[in-house]
């Protein structure tokens, strides 16, 4: 690797909530920069949940997350002119990006309705270890689960 890795940035919190993973999820959210557009998304899809659920928002949002992050994926890795699927274990901070990333692709797929509610349906779902998010886990699991023995590669 030549240099020296980009410095982590601190994220603010943000300002409703006062939580930094709450913060973040609002960066992935955002397109073309308008942070104010995702954050009235992101606020109104955790008052549709809190609507829906009688429950405090943010605990909804956060099992969600914990609910939907990987614990091992695979990764190919060439080995004498074959490449093999070798199941590695997730980083944190890799796990949280990967569930943002699978909610947001979740939601976005539903056609229809506006993103506010297709996002608080999702979180909903798997924060209940249901919906697409959570299908997504399971296949990456079963995955590595199918390539377990090509483990002693990683």
């Amino acid at each position: 690797m030549r240099g020296k890795p980009a410095p982590t940035r601190d994220i603010l919190p943000d300002p409703k909530y006062q939580s930094v993973v709450l913060a973040k999820f609002i960066n992935v959210l955002m397109t073309r920069g308008k942070k104010s557009v995702a954050r009235k998304v992101m606020y109104t899809s955790l008052d549709k949940i809190q609507a829906q659920s009688k429950q405090e928002p943010l605990p909804i949002f956060e099992l969600a997350l914990k609910n939907v992050a990987p614990i091992v994926e695979v990764k190919s890795r060439r080995v004498g002119g074959s490449n093999y699927q070798v199941p590695v274990e997730v980083t944190p901070k890799r796990r949280q990006a990967l569930a943002f990333r699978w909610i947001l692709t979740a939601a976005r797929s539903k056609k229809g309705r506006p993103m506010a509610d297709k996002l608080a349906e999702e979180l909903l779902a798997a924060s209940q270890n249901q919906g697409d998010a959570i299908k997504k886990k399971q296949d990456v699991h079963r995955m590595a689960e199918a390539n377990r023995a090509f483990a002693h590669f990683a």
